[in-house]
């Protein structure tokens, strides 16, 4: 079974690598399940982590732009594809025509590269609780009206998904992710960067600036449920998914006044005065477009678990990325 991550060496690209190496089995395109004997990961950068060593892992470096370059990577013999090689929401905010050629083009020339294999393949796409529209408490019937370029193209790659799986071209699913917290490494272009930046700083011993109000709410998810999100929305029953694909992943929604809180209770005062507030209005007016309360029965329904709490969180980034041990 082959197996293609765009975005492969990228945070959760690499993560859910290692999860299916470690756990090879997915189901494959006649639902039973199999092993994974080829995993591929493709991205447009050279990796900053070391990619697996595992000769089941080959990595290959190009342009989701470029559709020869994908035609080459999701050939005949590909049976599923993670999408997750994306420009993310400040950076598309900030570069438009970017975002759109990313986003927008590079899903369209995944979905047409799968088209043409003429296997079915399944193909799970990335979206974001971004294509809402401000509404502070979403289900699965709330209307998309995103407020940014990223919603909208990440809405209309939705769309596309349920059409191309409508029309027999692939098995398409989406999976909605609310913001991913804590995520490893350093801060990237993403509006909602600095929720993972004001836990993660603090516990590896550096100051950092929180932007927005303390008040402000934000729906979030660990790396590690994200992961078997997706392997779950991957697995799933294509046709009791319906003529939707999209499946909106839950998270709990702390304030973050309640995630600094969270921070202080678990590290001390000494980690949690590390973060000083530097309100950002451009920063404020994108995530206050975005949804505070979710209740995704259709995630529920898949036994999809989202974290038990912000500490379960923290503790988890913890153990798993700093090696148990806190900057002090």
């Amino acid at each position: 079974m082959k197996v293609v991550i765009t975005g492969g060496t990228g945070m959760l690209g690499r993560r859910l690598a290692l999860r299916i190496l470690e756990k090879p089995e997915l189901t494959a395109l006649d639902g039973t399940p199999r092993e994974v004997d080829k995993l591929v990961l493709f991205d447009a950068f050279e990796p900053v982590e070391p990619p697996p060593d595992d000769p089941r892992v080959e990595l290959v470096t190009g342009d989701i732009c470029d559709a020869a370059t994908v035609d080459a990577l999701i050939d005949g013999e590909t049976d599923s594809v993670f999408h997750f090689a994306a420009v993310v929401s400040g950076g598309a905010e900030a570069d438009f025509d970017l975002g759109y050629a990313v986003n927008l083009d590079g899903g369209r020339n995944v979905l047409e590269a799968a088209r043409r294999t003429g296997r079915c393949p399944r193909i799970v796409f990335t979206s974001s609780l971004a294509v809402y529209g401000g509404e502070r408490s979403i289900d699965d019937s709330t209307a998309l009206t995103p407020r940014t370029s990223y919603g909208t193209q990440k809405a209309i790659g939705e769309l596309l998904v349920n059409d191309y799986t409508r029309k027999g071209f692939v098995d398409g699913r989406t999976l909605r992710l609310p913001t991913i917290v804590v995520r490893p490494g350093k801060p990237n272009a993403a509006a909602s960067g600095f929720a993972s930046s004001i836990l993660r700083e603090p516990l590896q011993g550096d100051v950092v600036e929180n932007p927005v109000d303390p008040e402000t709410r934000m729906l979030i998810l660990s790396p590690k449920r994200a992961v078997q999100a997706f392997i779950d929305v991957h697995n799933a029953d294509g046709e009791s998914l319906g003529p939707n694909r999209s499946v909106m992943m839950n998270g709990i929604s702390p304030t973050i006044g309640e995630m600094l809180e969270a921070l202080r209770a678990y590290a001390g005062d000494e980690v949690a005065d590390r973060v000083t507030a530097k309100p950002d209005e451009l920063i404020q007016t994108i995530v206050d477009g975005w949804p505070w309360f979710a209740d995704g029965a259709r995630a529920r329904a898949l036994e999809m678990e989202p974290d038990a709490s912000v500490e379960e969180i923290i503790e988890t980034f913890v153990d798993e990325e700093l090696g148990g041990t806190i900057a002090k």
